[in-house]
């Protein structure tokens, strides 16, 4: 059974679904209307390339094109993290870089090479959506991770320094706050993994159950996919936040003021 196309016209029509929610937020004073559009337009340009360019990479299949587009993501993902986290790239991108690439390049890996294991490992049908998944709740989890983090420094620098002065290393005195990042970057993973099935079905399901797929195959992946996500999450948290402790502070172990972006 094939999954029904969306003709053009439908296309069309499903954009209206939008022009309520935006009537109303005009009607609450929220002026939102530029960014609501200018979010939409971009999300279909992107989304029309990438089909295009996925198309394509699925018909040659060729492992360096792959792999490329792999790189291009964990580069973007980069760039992503560090400006919504609120940090310069200029000090942070390759720590940031290396810290996530290593995690969703450790969890793609073992999904494709230990449980999925397609006749060919770098086949663009598994590798490029698993990938994107798994970087995709990485992202989320690492912007999370890193904003909670430097804003706990700040926000208790005196705090921080007392520890410093009363004997403690940096690790010891910003292990509370790495702790709690860490938490919190993991606590979204975790909430879904409990409520799974029950609050929702999750959307690589819902895909592989109308793309055709037996409900029970369908469960089978979600499973591996969420294991996965919650692994590299975790991983990824962990060695971004310590890669990033020798970067933020100087030689005094006193958290450096100009990290952060302006604004």
């Amino acid at each position: 059974m094939e999954t029904l196309d969306i003709a053009l016209p439908q296309m069309t029509v499903l954009y209206g679904v939008v022009l309520l929610p935006w009537l109303l937020l005009g009607l609450i004073g929220l002026g939102l209307s530029g960014a609501i559009a200018t979010g939409i337009l971009r999300m279909s340009i992107q989304l029309a390339l990438v089909g295009v360019y996925l198309k394509t990479l699925f018909t040659l299949n060729n492992p360096w094109l792959n792999g490329l587009w792999v790189l291009v993501m964990l580069v973007v993902a980069d760039w992503s993290i560090l400006k919504r986290a609120g940090l310069k790239r200029r000090y942070f991108f390759a720590a940031t870089f290396a810290a996530v690439t290593a995690s969703v390049l450790f969890s793609t890996a073992y999904l494709l090479f230990l449980v999925i294991r397609p006749p060919l490992y770098y086949d663009a049908r598994y590798l490029v959506p698993l990938a994107g998944m798994i970087l995709g709740n990485c992202l989320q989890g690492n912007v999370i991770g890193l904003e909670r983090f430097y804003t706990a420094l700040k926000k208790n620098e005196n705090e921080y320094q007392t520890y410093l002065l009363l004997g403690a290393t940096r690790w010891e005195a910003v292990r509370p706050y790495f702790r709690e990042a860490v938490k919190a970057a993991i606590n979204p993973t975790l909430a879904s993994m409990a409520t799974l099935g029950l609050v929702s079905l999750p959307g690589m399901m819902t895909g592989q159950i109308l793309g055709g797929s037996e409900p029970w195959l369908a469960v089978k992946y979600q499973i591996a996919i969420m294991l996965c996500i919650f692994a590299s999450t975790t991983l990824a948290s962990i060695l971004n936040l310590a890669l990033s402790l020798n970067i933020a502070f100087d030689e005094f172990d006193v958290l450096k003021e100009d990290i952060a972006e302006d604004g």
